[in-house]
């Protein structure tokens, strides 16, 4: 059953510059979905255009946005209200950048679940801790007591996923979320997500230029290339058979990173 139905999504700048050019997707319910693409195109402002946080100096058009039977190009702010951030979470590249630097961690994400839940405090700490504890942080207790900056890279985008599902989404959209990690920590992530999909059904829309680290986590995958949507498929069609020669160049740059162990592990499977 579809989730969420993008139609002929178009984003220019104020000169008729087209950034995003009549993109169309849809994403399933508790599916995940991969959008690959080098910088500048498009990916994360398609993304942005679904949550409504595109800059107020770009336009943005669409025959429809669809979440759930509501069309949100045309959502009111209390529609909004009652989507973003509860229905939709998000997470983004450099998690510590939206996390108040001042206050710890687990007061952040406490008052997250207060709002929530209309719960005391007490009982608002103990929940932040449990989600931390639910997302593998092995202190879970001592972690929500630092600020962020005492935390690594990969603790703060667990922290930032526990806040972005803290009402039970049904939709995480994850903007390059491993991007500033390194390898080993970026599989850790991406594990705690499908671990997510596989205990409450979220549906995922995940967007990396990084091909291996989606088709790690997404069934489908859709490559774009200055603003279009230029190749689509399974994530084994597209890493075995790459039709678009732009595909076939992302595939060869991130060779390195141990794509051919993962090509050899889903040909095993086939």
């Amino acid at each position: 059953m579809t989730l969420l139905e993008v139609s002929h999504l178009t984003i220019t700048t104020d000169d008729a510059l087209a950034l995003v050019d009549d993109v169309s997707f849809r994403l399933e319910r508790g599916e995940a979905l991969g959008i690959v693409g080098e910088s500048g195109s498009g990916k994360s402002l398609s993304c942005r255009a679904v949550l409504g946080i595109v800059p107020e100096s770009l336009n943005v058009t669409a025959v429809g946005i669809v979440f759930d039977d509501v069309d949100l190009a045309s959502a009111t702010p209390s529609q909004w209200r009652r989507i973003r951030g509860t229905r939709i979470g998000a997470v983004f590249q450099d998690p510590g950048s939206y996390l108040n630097p001042s206050i710890s961690v687990g007061r952040q994400l406490a008052e997250v679940h207060r709002l929530k839940n209309g719960s005391g405090r007490r009982d608002a700490w103990s929940s932040a801790v449990t989600a931390l504890g639910d997302l593998g942080l092995s202190t879970p207790e001592l972690t929500a007591h630092r600020l962020p900056h005492e935390l690594s890279g990969g603790m703060l985008q667990r922290v930032l996923l526990a806040i972005a599902i803290a009402e039970s989404p049904e939709l995480l959209i994850a903007d390059e979320p491993t991007t500033a990690l390194d390898v080993t920590v970026q599989a850790e992530v991406l594990d705690v997500i499908a671990d997510l999909r596989a205990t409450t059904g979220l549906a995922v829309l995940f967007v990396s230029h990084d091909l291996p680290v989606v088709a790690h986590l997404c069934e489908r995958i859709h490559v774009m290339q200055h603003g279009r949507i230029i190749e689509s498929g399974t994530s084994a069609d597209v890493l075995q058979s790459p039709a678009h020669p732009y595909t076939r160049s992302l595939l060869t740059a991130h060779a390195e990173y141990g794509l051919d162990r993962f090509l050899n592990r889903e040909v095993a499977h086939v």
